[in-house]
């Protein structure tokens, strides 16, 4: 009797060695779980809920942070001359796929790697800043979304001249540390002057800049304001809004959350949307990419 009770306890006792010994076996045959590298030009908090719109559109593709996807954020802080080491360093952590947003970001993920895929989101036009060869058939490691946000940017003045029909000089708000500020000031002088209107430049990049032009606006005899797509500028969302308000200007901004915020209005893509069909398209290679290592492994074993 006594032999059996041990017998018994041991066997227990191996089967519950056994118990914890199988599912650590059973894990380290498991693929490691894929990494995406999500890079970012601005900053995390007014950036939120673009990142839990990326994340939905993975999650539909069936890749849930934490659980069988992890993802590796970097933001830039609108510090645009830092994007190239954050995705250097998202590179040499070998995520399995780039997300990046917006044009700073995807052309510093293009001089990193050309070889892990890469998904963007741009307000640009991909062909034309080199990006991919075409809109249908992208080529090399690229795909994403673009909404061509600089092409609706020249609406914006005509918009503004159907509200103060009567005023001569609009003002633009541009970061001049973005690789659009150029190309995007050029459209909207264009535009501008189809209407009759004057385009006086503001260029800030700092919060102490911000300021400074709308203490001078009045002087500068502007009677409207664009505020120009910028990462820097959504981080500085509610302070724009409130000294927009304070100088009474009608003034225009591209993303709805400005509007939502405060502000007179806006006339823009809806960003949030394209982040989540780059969500989508993430999943979308990861499955690819999943999907091609048994075969790979088949070949390394024969």
């Amino acid at each position: 009797m006594q032999f059996d009770q041990l017998r018994r306890r041991e066997f227990i006792t191996l089967l519950g060695g056994a118990a914890v010994a199988w599912p650590l076996a059973a894990r380290a045959q498991q693929p490691a779980m894929p990494v995406v590298g999500f890079l970012n030009q601005g900053s995390a908090k007014p950036s939120a809920y673009l990142a839990a719109a990326f994340r939905k559109g993975l999650k539909e593709v069936g890749y849930v942070e934490g659980y069988n996807v992890a993802i590796e954020y970097r933001y830039a802080e609108s510090q645009y001359n830092q994007l190239p080491e954050l995705a250097a360093d998202l590179v040499r952590r070998k995520v399995s796929v780039l997300a990046v947003a917006f044009l700073p970001a995807a052309l510093a993920a293009k001089a990193a790697t050309s070889t892990i895929p890469i998904c963007f989101v741009t307000g640009a036009d991909p062909v034309n800043q080199g990006l991919v060869a075409s809109l249908n058939r992208p080529g090399g490691n690229f795909t994403g979304v673009a909404f061509l946000s600089a092409l609706l940017g020249a609406k914006r003045p005509g918009l503004l001249h159907e509200l103060v029909p009567a005023a001569s000089t609009f003002a633009v708000l541009v970061n001049p540390t973005n690789a659009n500020a150029e190309s995007l000031t050029r459209d909207l002088q264009a535009a501008a002057h189809t209407l009759g209107k004057q385009i006086l430049v503001l260029s800030a990049s700092t919060e102490r800049e911000i300021d400074g032009h709308f203490a001078t606006l009045d002087q500068q005899r502007a009677s409207a304001l664009i505020v120009a797509p910028d990462a820097f500028f959504d981080s500085q969302r509610d302070n724009i809004v409130q000294l927009v308000a304070r100088h009474a200007i009608p003034a225009i901004y591209e993303r709805r959350e400005a509007a939502m915020a405060g502000g007179l209005m806006s006339y823009g893509a809806n960003v949030a949307d394209a982040y989540h069909q780059a969500g989508i398209y993430t999943g979308r290679i990861l499955k690819v990419r999943e999907a091609s290592r048994p075969a790979s492994h088949a070949a390394d074993q024969a």
